[in-house]
């Protein structure tokens, strides 16, 4: 997202990022690294290759039809894709691979919160080979049955392949559902089934039993039962990351992938942790009164001060060097 959060995310980054432990370049698939490609500046999109182990799909939040293969191992570009049949981008913000084995591309920000009538979705196969390419990419138009939204998370389920946004919003956003199959000859209404939080990416488990949906200050990860968010969430524990743009699980659901905007950004590997995840009922949350808390859920809240902290000290040095070369 272009925002003023840019800035100042850039200098929480500096002091926030997650530790993590330092791994030879090359050694193995699927652990911390770092995009090397100098094109990568705004990464605002993340999710595992099915075809290619140790690959991950990413592309800047711009209006350029591109889209990065970045081998896990090296941090090094492997594949760069050119979108054809698609005209013009205008804020490209999600990425997720189909059961299908389709890349699909969210076209869906919207910062005015409502400029724009209608998004779109980008839909093309995923190349067996690695390599720079042009690809054909089907176009879907996209519409919110309550009206325009701006949006940076699209999911799309690994076993029904039906496609979901998350809308994003201060007050807290909602989950919508396509239509069962996307049409590309019409426009595909997408209808509000769940509340959910500030979000600026989001992804399913590969055996598509869980959401995770992530944003600025939290990452939360959801039981999915029935087509719907099966329960309130529980955190996953992520560290503060900056201006947090995207989320993915691993190839096998073993772990969360995470990534962030700005040049050579770091993409951490967090483990998917299944003891000590309360139980909740739908709509509760390990935050409230009187719930059971895991040590994730207590991360959480600790990275929420800790980031609101950073964040309003970064904003104070911003203005302070401004006022200090206006008296100059």
């Amino acid at each position: 997202m272009r925002s003023a959060l840019c800035a100042l995310g850039a200098a929480a980054a500096l002091v926030l990022l997650p530790a993590g432990p330092v791994l030879a370049e090359g050694q193995e698939p699927d652990r911390d690294f770092t995009i090397e490609d100098s094109r990568v500046t705004e990464s605002s999109g993340l999710a595992a290759s099915r075809a290619h182990p140790g690959i991950y799909w990413t592309h800047n939040d711009q209006d350029a039809p591109l889209i990065y293969g970045i081998d896990s191992r090296t941090g090094e570009t492997v594949a760069t894709l050119t979108m054809q049949g698609v005209g013009t981008p205008r804020d490209m913000e999600a990425i997720a691979v189909g059961p299908d084995g389709d890349i699909y591309v969210g076209d869906i920000g919207d910062n005015l919160d409502g400029s724009w009538d209608h998004v779109w979705v980008y839909r093309f196969p995923e190349p067996k080979v690695l390599g720079d390419r042009k690809v054909a990419a089907k176009q879907y138009v996209v519409k919110y049955a309550d009206g325009a939204r701006n949006a940076e998370a699209l999911m799309v389920h690994p076993k029904t392949g039906r496609v979901y946004i998350a809308s994003k919003n201060e007050d807290g956003g909602g989950l919508y559902a396509g239509p069962e199959r996307l049409s590309s000859s019409g426009t595909n209404v997408f209808r509000r089934i769940g509340e959910v939080p500030w979000v600026t990416d989001g992804a399913f488990s590969p055996d598509g039993d869980r959401l995770v949906l992530r944003g600025y200050l939290m990452a939360r990860e959801y039981v999915w039962k029935d087509g719907r968010l099966g329960d309130g969430g529980t955190s996953i524990g992520a560290g503060f990351q900056g201006q947090a743009e995207s989320v993915t699980y691993t190839r096998d659901g073993s772990a969360f992938m995470l990534g962030s905007e700005g040049a050579k950004s770091r993409v951490v590997r967090l483990e998917r942790q299944e003891a000590g995840r309360p139980s909740e009922k739908p709509g509760g949350s390990p935050d409230t009164p009187g719930a059971p808390q895991s040590p994730a859920a207590d991360g959480e809240k600790g990275n929420v001060t800790v980031g609101f902290l950073v964040l309003a000290g970064a904003f104070v040095l911003v203005f302070g060097i401004k006022r200090l070369l206006r008296r100059g």
